[in-house]
């Protein structure tokens, strides 16, 4: 008889907190730094505090890893209870998140990690399909091979309001391409293979793009699983919520459109006015 499993990812699935509850997943935090300030991801900063030290002392935040040492101890409770662990994180080619989970298993029996090769809520998308797979009573290894047949149809993309924290924070090639000269442009940046590269440019008032953005990335779509994930470092307005959703629900078939706010490792590198639509296509 297989063990029961406990679904975890790293924070950098921006998984809403009402679907932790309801999904009872744990999530265990990256870490940020602002000049000589050190925060957890999702436990003492926000990005309300990213974008407030940025704008007043021009200081980028960086982030880190989870240690392998914090890995195993974030682990070994659960296995301790009697838990296999299939744990989420962010794509292994932007961040050693995921290697350091994968030394930490090593030194346990039963933690399964997986490479997501994406980001934000693409990642609690899969987490979702791991807990509706956990609840049917599969096993650690069912619900991994099962999840990693779905990372090739997960869509992962967003529009950037401003190029400044990702083309300074150097984690797309193609944003620095642009030139400082060209930041009027509203570039979509999609994921590709585990990385980051830019898949269309836009122009005009960031309202009207995020329409365009929404339409072009919808449009004839089936969506896997019923849900599609809209998130961003800022609070949308109710109205703009409700106008996003209506949007989407005319172009697509959904059961639930989530809207998520970035945490802290992801808005580092995006900055305000960032705006995602996150599914997996059926």
């Amino acid at each position: 008889m297989s063990k029961p499993v406990y679904i975890t990812a790293d924070s950098t699935c921006d998984l809403p907190q009402e679907l932790k509850e309801r999904l009872g997943v744990r999530i265990v935090p990256l870490h940020v730094t602002i000049g000589q300030d050190n925060y957890l991801d999702g436990e003492d900063i926000s990005p309300d505090l990213i974008f407030e030290r940025y704008n007043q002392e021009k200081l980028l935040p960086t982030t880190a890893a989870v240690s392998p040492q914090e890995f195993e101890d974030f682990f070994r409770p659960l296995v301790e209870e009697g838990y296999e662990v299939v744990h989420f994180d962010i794509s292994s080619e932007l961040s050693g998140t995921y290697q350091n989970a994968v030394i930490a298993a090593q030194e346990l029996e039963g933690v399964y990690p997986v490479d997501s090769r994406h980001l934000s809520t693409s990642i609690s998308l899969l987490v979702m399909e791991a807990c509706r797979l956990r609840d049917q009573g599969k096993s650690a290894p069912e619900i991994v091979q099962a999840v990693q047949s779905l990372i090739p149809q997960v869509r992962t993309s967003f529009v950037l309001d401003t190029l400044e924290y990702m083309w300074k924070g150097g984690r797309c090639s193609g944003v620095a391409a642009f030139g400082a000269n060209l930041l009027s442009l509203k570039p979509c940046i999609a994921m590709q293979d585990g990385k980051l590269d830019v898949s269309k440019k836009y122009r005009g008032k960031i309202g009207k793009v995020y329409e365009k953005y929404i339409e072009e990335r919808l449009t004839g779509q089936n969506i896997y699983g019923g849900s599609v994930f809209v998130v961003g470092p800022d609070v949308l307005p109710q109205e703009t919520r409700d106008k996003l959703e209506a949007l989407i629900r005319s172009l697509v078939t959904v059961e639930e459109v989530f809207f998520a706010r970035t945490g802290s490792t992801v808005c580092a590198h995006c900055g305000p006015g960032t705006l995602g639509v996150m599914y997996i296509e059926a």
